[in-house]
C-alpha cells in the first residue's frame, strides 16, 4: 500500500472470448437486455472465429497490466493492481470479490476507454457500482479516473504512430495523403446525451497538428445498430468509397476511438476496409493504437497519482479542458434515458 487516498487500481475493459467455445456466451453477455436480432450477432460471431474464436483484447490488457505494475513500481504510488472486465473472465464481480477479501477498502479504476459516453464511460461506473453493491458489508470505493482524449501522453502517441504510417508514402505524395481518424459508431440519441463527438473531435485534431497531417477527417466503424435507428456517420467504407471517387489513390486510417488493437480494429479496420481498398485500388496504411507505448503507460501512472496524492494539476492539451474528475449524476444518459 502507499501514502494517498487509495488502495488499489483496478484496471477495467470490456473483454473478449478467449476460444471458439467462448464467443457465443461473451456475445449473449454484451447484448443481454438490447434489442439485437439473433441473426445479428450470429453475423459478429462469424468476426470472432474469422481469428479463431479469439480476441486480441485479453492478451492486449496482460500486457497493459504488466506494463503499469512495472511502472508503478518505478515511480510509484505503489499500490496493487487488479484487472476485471464487464463482459467476460476476469469479471469485473469476481474481481472486486477478490480485492474485498484483500483486504481493499478504496480503489481508482482506470478504464479503457479515452472518451465521455454511455457505453464508453457511465456504462462501467453503473457495473462497478452494481459489483460492489453486492459485495454488501465488503463494498469497497470505487472511483474512475477521467477521461484522457487530451491528456499529452495519448495524443503524442498517437500522433507518432501516424507520422510512422505516412512515412510508408514517398515523400512527395506525404502531405496530400488523407488520414481517416476512425471510432466507434454509437446511436445519436446516445450521442446527443454526451461530449463524445466533441473529444474525438478535438483529439483528431491535436494528433492531425502533431503529425503535421492537414487533410484529416473523423469518421466511424462498427455500427451495430437496425437500419432504422440513426447513428453517427460518415462510415468508414463509405467515405473510402468517396474518397476514391474523388480521385485518391493512397490513404491512412488511425483508429483514434481505441487504445488496443481488438476486434473492431482486426476486423472492421484490417479486413473490412482494407479488402475494399485492395479492391479499389487504393494503397491504405492502417496506423497502430498506442498499446502498451512508455508515454501512453506513463500517462496512466500520472493519472492515477494526480488523483491518489489530491495534485491540483490536471494535464491537457489544446483547446477543451481537462475532464472532471467526478461525473456528474446526469452525466453521459443511456439512450433509452433521451427517448420521449
Amino acid at each position: 500500500m502507499s501514502d494517498g487516498l487509495y488502495d488499489a487500481v483496478l484496471l477495467v475493459s470490456f473483454g473478449g472470448p478467449d476460444g471458439p467455445d467462448d464467443v457465443m456466451p461473451f456475445l449473449e453477455n454484451v447484448l443481454r437486455g438490447r434489442n439485437v436480432p439473433r441473426e445479428r450477432m450470429l453475423e459478429v460471431a462469424e468476426h470472432y472465429h474469422h481469428f479463431g474464436g479469439k480476441s486480441p483484447i485479453n492478451e492486449q490488457n496482460r500486457a497493459l497490466l504488466t506494463a503499469l505494475r512495472q511502472e508503478l513500481d518505478a515511480r510509484g504510488p505503489h499500490l496493487p493492481v487488479y484487472w476485471g472486465n464487464r463482459n467476460w473472465h476476469p469479471l469485473l464481480a469476481d474481481t472486486l470479490r477478490e480485492m474485498a477479501d484483500a483486504g481493499v477498502k478504496r480503489a481508482l479504476a482506470f478504464v479503457t476507454s479515452a472518451y465521455s459516453s454511455y457505453s464508453g464511460c457511465r456504462q462501467y461506473r453503473e457495473n462497478i457500482a452494481a459489483a460492489c453493491n453486492a459485495l454488501g458489508d465488503q463494498a469497497l470505493q470505487v472511483d474512475k479516473i477521467r477521461v484522457f482524449f487530451n491528456h499529452p501522453g495519448f495524443v503524442g502517441p498517437m500522433a507518432a504512430r501516424v507520422r510512422a504510417s505516412l512515412t510508408r508514402f514517398p515523400e512527395s505524395v506525404r502531405r496530400d495523403v488523407p488520414v481517416l481518424f476512425t471510432a466507434h459508431s454509437i446511436p445519436m440519441s446516445m450521442a446527443e446525451g454526451c461530449r463524445y463527438v466533441k473529444q474525438l473531435t478535438e483529439a483528431s485534431r491535436l494528433v492531425a497538428e502533431q503529425a503535421g497531417v492537414e487533410r484529416w477527417e473523423l469518421v466511424y466503424q462498427s455500427r451495430s445498430g437496425p437500419p432504422t435507428q440513426p447513428w453517427l456517420d460518415p462510415d468508414v467504407c463509405d467515405r473510402i468509397r468517396q474518397l476514391h471517387a474523388a480521385g485518391a489513390r493512397q490513404l491512412v486510417i488511425a483508429p483514434i476511438g481505441f487504445i488496443s488493437d481488438h476486434m473492431e480494429v482486426l476486423y472492421d479496420l484490417d479486413t473490412e476496409a482494407a479488402d475494399l481498398c485492395r479492391e479499389l485500388g487504393i494503397e491504405m496504411v492502417r496506423a497502430d493504437t498506442v498499446g502498451t507505448d512508455p508515454s501512453f503507460v506513463a500517462m496512466v501512472r500520472d493519472l492515477i497519482a494526480e488523483r491518489h496524492f489530491a495534485e491540483p494539476e490536471r494535464a491537457a492539451i489544446g483547446g477543451l479542458p481537462a475532464s472532471h474528475d467526478v461525473c456528474p449524476l446526469d452525466c453521459c444518459p443511456a439512450p433509452a434515458m433521451r427517448r420521449p
